[in-house]
């Protein structure tokens, strides 16, 4: 079966924030006729899944006003400095959010984070030989991640927390799954970090 070439027909702007944009898009659809669709155009993400050598990764709880509560995630944050490369920008989450600086970092997995309605993706990197990032240089936590809290979980534990409704941030999830089939094929299945973006 061959794909239907939707095609953005008209294109309205409707918000112009920090973080993202927000428009309204007429497309074409494969049963005929235009739809409208409202599109949030996001800067994206970088994450990070960190696991030592005892087989633990590194969660962190961080306060989320969107769904009003505090969730645990993975180390990440935004795309948000011109012209940084990917796995560098992991690594600055990864120590700004956990004080952690890592040794080896390879690619887990590229995750479309809500496609209904936002173009928002996350790449997200398996870290590991680990060492923590030396007190006199570690970042000063500002806003949300004020009282962020950092724990260890072993990895089977994180995936029964996600088993039980625990853990429900996506790209934690997806990261966290990703990492255990990853580490059950003795890495194998890893990836460059330089591949290509889907």
């Amino acid at each position: 079966m061959t794909a239907f070439a939707h095609e953005t027909v008209s294109r309205t702007p409707r918000y112009h924030g920090a973080i993202f944009d927000v428009v309204s898009d007429q497309v074409t659809m494969s049963g005929g006729g235009t739809v409208n669709r409202d599109v949030v155009q996001a800067k994206s993400a970088v994450g990070v899944v960190a696991i030592d050598d005892m087989d633990r990764v590194v969660l962190i709880r961080q306060y989320r006003h969107a769904v009003g509560g505090y969730l645990w995630e993975l180390p990440a944050g935004l795309r948000d400095v011109t012209g940084e490369n990917l796995v560098t920008g992991a690594a600055r989450e990864l120590a700004e959010e956990a004080d952690l600086n890592a040794g080896r970092y390879d690619l887990l997995i590229d995750l479309h984070t809500s496609p209904g309605f936002t173009d928002e993706k996350i790449r997200i990197f398996l870290a590991r030989d680990l060492s923590e990032v030396p007190a006199e240089q570690r970042h000063v936590r500002t806003d949300e991640e004020a009282d962020l809290e950092i724990t260890w979980v072993d990895l089977d534990e994180a995936l029964a927390m996600i088993s039980r409704g625990e853990i429900t941030n996506a790209a934690a999830v997806g990261g966290l799954l990703a990492a255990a089939r990853a580490r059950d094929e003795g890495w194998a299945t890893l990836r460059p970090v330089e591949t290509p973006e889907p």
